[in-house]
């Protein structure tokens, strides 16, 4: 799948570690969120895509190592407040690349990503660390 070429939009936010009691939340309500089951072992990651991202936005949709880049099969939801976000369980120790896909048409950053690293198209992806 061919991605559009765009740079990261904004400076990295400080993003929630995994802590002693096993489960994590990032500082505020933007960006990645992290919750480390006991009974699983995998992480409830919730991702955000804040409304400054995307203000007209009508679809956003994640897409990345964890859903095979599939543009279609994870929708975020709009909330109240005109961000958007999901909640997907994945395995743990490991690391996923993922970008945001804004109307089908425009690819973005998570402002709060773990790192980004360079991708074929010229451009970063953003990395969570599980």
């Amino acid at each position: 799948m061919k991605k559009k070429n765009e740079k990261k939009s904004a400076v990295k936010l400080n993003v929630g570690q995994k802590n002693a009691g096993g489960s994590s939340k990032n500082d505020g309500d933007t960006g990645i969120k992290k919750q480390y089951l006991k009974t699983k072992p995998v992480c409830r990651i919730t991702f955000r895509l804040p409304k400054d991202a995307a203000p007209e936005a009508r679809i956003v949709t994640v897409a990345g190592d964890f859903n095979n880049w599939d543009t279609a099969e994870t929708q975020l939801k709009r909330l109240k407040s005109g961000d958007f976000k999901a909640t997907l369980e994945l395995p743990g120790d490991r690391e996923y690349r993922f970008r945001y896909l804004i109307d089908g048409s425009r690819w973005e950053n998570d402002w709060c990503a773990d790192k980004y690293i360079p991708n074929p198209y010229g451009c970063d992806d953003s990395v969570v660390v599980v």
